[in-house]
């Protein structure tokens, strides 16, 4: 899966602009600090110390990356999904029940299989939740619904195909941007398998101002939805990410964390942390269990 070209050229753009076109309404809803960190980090063609060709467009920039993980597409996760024994705690059940938060305004219904990147590139990332019961029993059958926002800070909007999109916030949530208008990437739904798992494959997100980084998810059956909620990283490997990693450090360190109280999570943060762990081919994997009554 490759990015057609137009995409490319405008995501590029956005990244070394280095600020979301979704920032400015994201702030005007959230009422939350206005202050926008971000930063540059490209190493110029001109460089004729690294042996680059200098023949070439001096007025392109070539991003270096520095971190230990892998950047682009999802065709780049090679490891199978880890086995249950990642959501292993204990012999006993010392779970507690997933508290819920709010929905945001940017939800709306979109099917898909494991694959939610729609061809976009980023932080490769396996996204594993297990889905128990309060005695810790595996629950299949569920659908556990997720979305995020891509690189940029920006969402997806296209919702022509969405049986439930009355809660979706249109510009707020897009930024206005008619590529993100026309697109579902980084959303998806699947229906738990006998171990009370879904398996995702997407992309580390990005943040905009006045949220740490983050990710909804919802569960349902029967259309009746028994939680929804978000979880999140910590602020030491969010600022990995975003101080290191070529498709993030443009935009620099996220302006709200974890510690900074997000508006959110608040100080009872720990719990909605997901677990990250380096995959073997350089991607990442991010997992965490959803306890529901």
């Amino acid at each position: 899966m490759t990015l057609k070209p137009e995409l490319y050229t405008r995501r590029k753009m956005l990244k070394t602009l280095g600020v979301s076109v979704a920032a400015v309404p994201m702030l005007a809803f959230l009422g939350c600090n206005s202050d926008t960190v971000s930063s540059t980090d490209t190493t110029s063609d001109t460089d004729t110390s690294t042996g680059t060709d200098t023949s070439t467009d001096t007025g392109d920039t070539t991003t270096t990356n520095d971190s230990d993980y892998v950047s682009g597409t999802t065709a780049l996760i090679t490891d199978d999904f880890p086995d249950d024994s990642i959501f292993e705690t204990s012999t006993a059940c010392v779970l507690a029940l997933t508290e819920a938060t709010t929905e945001g305004p940017c939800y709306f219904q979109a099917d898909s299989d494991e694959d939610i990147s729609d061809g976009l590139t980023g932080l490769p990332m396996m996204l594993c939740l297990q889905l128990i019961d309060s005695d810790c029993n595996p629950l299949a059958n569920y659908e556990i619904s997720v979305w995020h926002c891509d690189t940029s800070g920006i969402y997806s909007g296209d919702t022509s195909s969405s049986s439930d999109s009355s809660r979706f916030a249109g510009d707020f949530c897009t930024g206005g941007d008619a590529e993100a208008e026309a697109s579902t990437w980084y959303r998806g739904s699947l229906i738990t398998d006998s171990s009370g798992r879904v398996n995702f494959k997407t992309h580390f997100p990005g943040w905009y101002s006045g949220r740490t980084i983050h990710i909804h998810f919802k569960v349902a059956n029967n259309n009746n939805d028994y939680v929804i909620s978000q979880f999140c990283f910590t602020d030491a490997f969010a600022k990995e990410i975003c101080t290191t990693h070529s498709d993030y450090k443009s935009r620099g360190e996220q302006d709200t964390t974890l510690a900074s109280i997000d508006n959110v999570f608040g100080s009872d943060y720990e719990q909605f942390i997901l677990n990250t762990a380096q995959n073997s081919d350089g991607t990442l994997l991010a997992y965490h269990t959803i306890q529901i009554s």
